[in-house]
C-alpha cells in the first residue's frame, strides 16, 4: 500500500472520530475496509502526530478523540463546511466581545482551504443576505466561558452585580442556563441568598468567579420561558393583559420575545403580555398591531387607549374644521 493510500486512510479515521463520541475498532475497519490490526496502526499513527486517540477496553469500549493540547484541524463535509461559513459570518455581528475578529480569521481561513465549487456556494448565500442589527450590549467571551463550566459542572458563582435602579450588591448563585435574545445576555440562577429563581443581566455582572462549591441541580423551570417572563414583565412600572384575534404566530411575528409574550387562547384569539413605564405607550403598542383587541388588564389601559383614540380624532379632524384659509397671490 502506498504512502498516498496510508495517509488518505488516517485522514479518513481522524474524520470519522470527529463525527461521533466513539468507535469500536469493528466499526472502524468496516468503514476504512481494513483489518482491525491496521485500525491500531493508524489509531498510533494519529497519536504519533499529536492527537490524543483514547482506548477503552472490554464490552462497549472503543477509540474516543479526546482533547489536545491544541485543536486539531477539523475535517468537514460539504454541508458542514457551507454551515460554518456562513455561520461564522453571521457571527462577525454578534453581541460576544472578541468574537467579531475571531470569527473573520477563521472565516478567513476556511475560505483559503475550501474547494472552488462549495467556495461559490457560500459567496452566493453571501451575496444574497443582509443581516439587519439592532443595537447590542457586547458581552465579554471569558464571562460566557465561565458562566457555562459552571453551568456545566454545577458549582456556585459569586460576582458583583448592579440592579436597574443604581444599587451594587454581591450575590451567589446555582446557574442553570444562559438565555440570549440576541440583543442581550441572561442567566437563569437560583439565588442562593434570597431562596429564588432569578434572572440576571450579563452586562450588569462585574468580578465574576466560579466556586469549589458543587451543589445537587434542583427541580427548575424552563430556562427561555422564565427568561421571557422576566425581561417582559418585572422591570416594568405597567403590566397588560389583552386578547388579541389573530393567530399566536403572527403576533409572535410582530412582537419579539423580550417585548412580549404571547400565550395560546380559543376561537382564533391569543393573549399578548407585555409592560412599560407609560401607559399612553403601551395602548399605542399594542393599537399599532392592527388586530381586534380586548384589553383584560389593567383597567386603566382601557382609558389609556380613550384618550389615545380623541388624540387621533383631533389630529384627524384637524384639516376640516377651523384650519387656516390657503393663501392667494
Amino acid at each position: 500500500m502506498t504512502v498516498e493510500a496510508t495517509t488518505e486512510r488516517v485522514l479518513r479515521m481522524l474524520a470519522l472520530l470527529q463525527r461521533r463520541p466513539s468507535w469500536t475498532a469493528a466499526e472502524l475497519a468496516a468503514e476504512l475496509g481494513v483489518t482491525d490490526r491496521s485500525v491500531r496502526r493508524d489509531v498510533e499513527r494519529l497519536r504519533a502526530l499529536g492527537y490524543p486517540v483514547h482506548a477503552t477496553a472490554g464490552v462497549g469500549g472503543g477509540y474516543q478523540l479526546g482533547a489536545g493540547t491544541r485543536l486539531p484541524p477539523l475535517l468537514l463535509d460539504d454541508e458542514e463546511a457551507i454551515a460554518t461559513a456562513v455561520s461564522l459570518r453571521l457571527a462577525t455581528g454578534g453581541t460576544v466581545a472578541g468574537a467579531g475578529e475571531a470569527a473573520l480569521r477563521a472565516l478567513a481561513k476556511l475560505d483559503q482551504v475550501m474547494p472552488t465549487r462549495l467556495r461559490a456556494e457560500v459567496r452566493a448565500v453571501h451575496g444574497a443576505t443582509d443581516t439587519l442589527v439592532g443595537p447590542a450590549v457586547e458581552i465579554d467571551a471569558e464571562l460566557l466561558v465561565t458562566l457555562a463550566r459552571a453551568c456545566r459542572d454545577a458549582v456556585r458563582v459569586r460576582f458583583r452585580y448592579a440592579g436597574r435602579h443604581g444599587g451594587e450588591g454581591e450575590r451567589t448563585v446555582e446557574p442553570v442556563r444562559m438565555v440570549t435574545t440576541g440583543r442581550r445576555w441572561y442567566l437563569m440562577a437560583w439565588d442562593v441568598d434570597r431562596g429564588d429563581w432569578r434572572t440576571f443581566r450579563l452586562d450588569r455582572m462585574r468580578e465574576v468567579a466560579a466556586t469549589t462549591w458543587r451543589f445537587r441541580p434542583r427541580e427548575h423551570p424552563d430556562p427561555v420561558a422564565h427568561v421571557q417572563r422576566s425581561v417582559t414583565e418585572a422591570p416594568y412600572r405597567h403590566l397588560a393583559r389583552v386578547r388579541l384575534h389573530a393567530r399566536p404566530e403572527r403576533v409572535r411575528e410582530l412582537v419579539p420575545p423580550q417585548v412580549g409574550r404571547v400565550e395560546d387562547d380559543r376561537d382564533g384569539w391569543c393573549v399578548l403580555v407585555t409592560g412599560g413605564e407609560d401607559l399612553d405607550w403601551l395602548a399605542m403598542h399594542v393599537a399599532r398591531l392592527g388586530f381586534e383587541t380586548q384589553v383584560l388588564e389593567p383597567p386603566e389601559l382601557r382609558e389609556a387607549a380613550a384618550r389615545i383614540a380623541r388624540r387621533l380624532a383631533a389630529m384627524a379632524g384637524a384639516g376640516e374644521v377651523g384650519a387656516p384659509a390657503a393663501a392667494t397671490q
